[in-house]
């Protein structure tokens, strides 16, 4: 089996047992705390796998300075997932930040020089088009 397609399916499973969890947790704590003790968690047990795997350690000034910046992204996205499911529809906030995909494709077009193709165009009218019927 493809192995990126079984890192893909964990990715899906383990993304929508958090958004759940994280609705119950924000309904029992502040979602700002909710999302300190979820990347608390997260930072430890990542700590962890790389210690006890062979995952290389060697580092970049680029590779720290782009994962800084993509851990930013990561941390306004959960908090504000967390204050969203707190105030809303999980499944409103979770449809739409399921949508980064929509952001990345269009970065790829225009930041790192990927071609506009019909698919992608349809692709993300389709996307779009999801996110009004699931929310119906």
């Amino acid at each position: 089996m493809n192995s990126a397609l079984v890192y893909g399916t964990i990715t899906m499973l383990a993304w929508g047992v958090w958004i759940v969890l994280g609705d119950a947790a924000s309904d029992s704590i502040a979602p700002e705390m909710a999302a300190f003790v979820t990347y608390f968690v997260a930072t430890i047990l990542v700590g962890v796998y790389v210690l006890v795997t062979d995952v290389s350690v060697a580092v970049t000034g680029r590779g720290l300075a782009l994962s800084a910046l993509a851990g930013v992204g990561a941390v306004t996205g959960v908090v504000a997932t967390y204050i969203g499911v707190s105030i809303g529809s999980t499944a409103l906030v979770s449809t739409l930040g399921g949508m980064y995909f929509v952001i990345t494709a269009i970065i790829s077009v225009l930041a790192l020089g990927e071609p506009l193709s019909a698919n992608k165009v349809v692709g993300i009218g389709l996307a779009l088009a999801a996110i009004v019927v699931i929310n119906q």
